[in-house]
């Protein structure tokens, strides 16, 4: 199970010489198709930096590649799983080809909220706890626990 954040077609831009995606582009569709969507779902995105001077910055991520994709294949970028403490996000996300339905890769990621401002991790406001623990809690049943990496550097 999962919660679907977008879909991406594979661009010719994004093929090397194997004839397939290059890997820092796996990296680049989790950030701007899966990671933005989250950060913008919890008020924490470019808006955020822009008007509150908070964001997020990714500090450890753990990926990997199942499955090679190739030009014109199309991917659903799904998140897997959730948590959050009171300045660590930590979200596991998965590739899956859109039409062949097998998993091309997936993305574990611990990131800090940060006072641009001050370049310090912050702790969230009240506000966007409240946005995080409703979506854990409406989509509790959808996360999938298993082989997480990070978890244990959540300080709750």
């Amino acid at each position: 199970m999962s919660v679907y954040l977008s879909s991406q077609k594979i661009i010719s831009n994004w093929i090397d010489y194997n004839n397939h995606m290059n890997v820092s582009y796996y990296l680049l569709i989790f950030d701007k198709y899966g990671a933005d969507i989250l950060n913008d779902t919890f008020k924490m995105g470019e808006n955020s930096a822009k008007t509150t001077g908070k964001s997020t910055m990714i500090v450890e991520s753990h990926i990997t590649y199942n499955k090679e994709l190739q030009l014109n294949d199309e991917v659903d970028i799904n998140c897997v799983y959730f948590d959050h403490d009171k300045k660590r996000l930590l979200y596991k996300m998965e590739m899956i080809h859109k039409e062949k339905k097998y998993l091309a890769s997936t993305i574990e990621v611990l990131a800090l909220y940060v006072d641009l401002n001050e370049r310090k991790v912050a702790e969230f406001e009240k506000e966007k706890i409240k946005i995080m623990d409703e979506f854990i809690n409406k989509n509790r049943s959808n996360f999938n626990y298993e082989n997480l990496k990070f978890s244990s550097k959540l300080k709750k």
